[in-house]
Order: C-alpha cells, then sequence, then structure tokens
C-alpha cells in the first residue's frame, strides 16, 4: 500500500563542500532562487560556527545531492521571522543536482527533515519561497506546508508558509486533532 521513499541523511556542512555546493549554486535551477554563490559560499562559511544556522549536506544513499539550512530566527535580531511562536524553525533548500530536480525528493526531504525536527521539539517549522517559485511552492504543500503570509524583507518577497507539529502528527495518521 505505502510506496517505498528514499531515506535521506543530513549532515553538517563542512569547509571541504564549499566547492561542491558553490558548484550547484551556479546551476540554473538553483542561480535562480539564490544570490549569487561566492555571497552564498561566504554566508554558508559564517554559519559552519553559528548557533543560530545549522547548514547541512543532503545526502541520498551516501552521496551528496542538496544543500539545506535550519535557523532560528528568534536568534537573530530583527529577523523578519521573529514575529513567529517561540521555538519555530526555519529551513531553506535547494537540490543541487540537476537531474534530481521534479522527482519527488523536493517534498520527500522536507517531509523527512520536518519530522525530525518535530521530533526534537520545534512546534512549527516555516519555509519562505519565492512567490514566483512554484515548483518550490507545490513540493512544501504536498509536504503539509499552507501560506500563512506574503512577506516583504531584506530577503525579498516571499511566500511564509508553515506547518504545525500537531499538523505532522495529524498527517501521519495520529488520532490527535479531532475533525
Amino acid at each position: 500500500m505505502a510506496k517505498q521513499e528514499n531515506r535521506y541523511d543530513f549532515r553538517p556542512v563542512t569547509e571541504a563542500d564549499l566547492p561542491m555546493i558553490a558548484a550547484w549554486l551556479a546551476e540554473p535551477h538553483v542561480a535562480e532562487w539564490w544570490d549569487d554563490p561566492e555571497t552564498e559560499i561566504a554566508q554558508i562559511r559564517e554559519h559552519i560556527d553559528s548557533i543560530s544556522v545549522e547548514p547541512l549536506i543532503i545526502e541520498l544513499d551516501g552521496e551528496p545531492i542538496g544543500y539545506m539550512q535550519s535557523y532560528d530566527p528568534h536568534l537573530e535580531d530583527g529577523h523578519p521571522y521573529s514575529d513567529q511562536p517561540f521555538g519555530t524553525l526555519g529551513i531553506d533548500l535547494s537540490i543541487g543536482r540537476p537531474e534530481l530536480v521534479g522527482r519527488g525528493h523536493g517534498s520527500a526531504i522536507v517531509r523527512q527533515f520536518v519530522e525530525q525536527l518535530f521530533e526534537e521539539g520545534a512546534p512549527r517549522v516555516i519555509i519562505d519561497p519565492d512567490p514566483a517559485n512554484g515548483r518550490a511552492i507545490r513540493a512544501y504543500e504536498k509536504a503539509g506546508f499552507r501560506a500563512i503570509d506574503r512577506r516583504q524583507s531584506e530577503y525579498g518577497d516571499a511566500v511564509l508558509m508553515a506547518i504545525d507539529a500537531e499538523e505532522g502528527d495529524v498527517e501521519e495518521g495520529d488520532a490527535k486533532g479531532g475533525q
């Protein structure tokens, strides 16, 4: 009945990963939505030892396939999402390998990672795709996110999307939540 889903591993980014991430950032399907690779790599390098942002490599069968970061909007002064409930975590991701785009990996990665964040106690997870990035928005909706706001910030125009822990439990067939 249930189809076999891929299992992804998430490991911390190291300095050695930065050239690979830079190559992914130069791919047209990624470059369209992220800043120039030099700027992004400088920020990712800073995040390696950060307490507010956790940069991760997404692996499938031991092979790196993408970049993900989780962040706590309450640990940065003036973060545009600090109005979210305390404990909320945000995520950003890109599948770096173009041959894997459009095959359901995005929503599966997000579902698995969000479930881990809920198990660790996060009450809500947010993500903020560009309103023009229909592919990402559909993938996040498929993973259970819903649009809650439209934001304009230093990071650009964004559709703020969220999923709450209770919703995740209900989607997994938990009896909580009622009707």
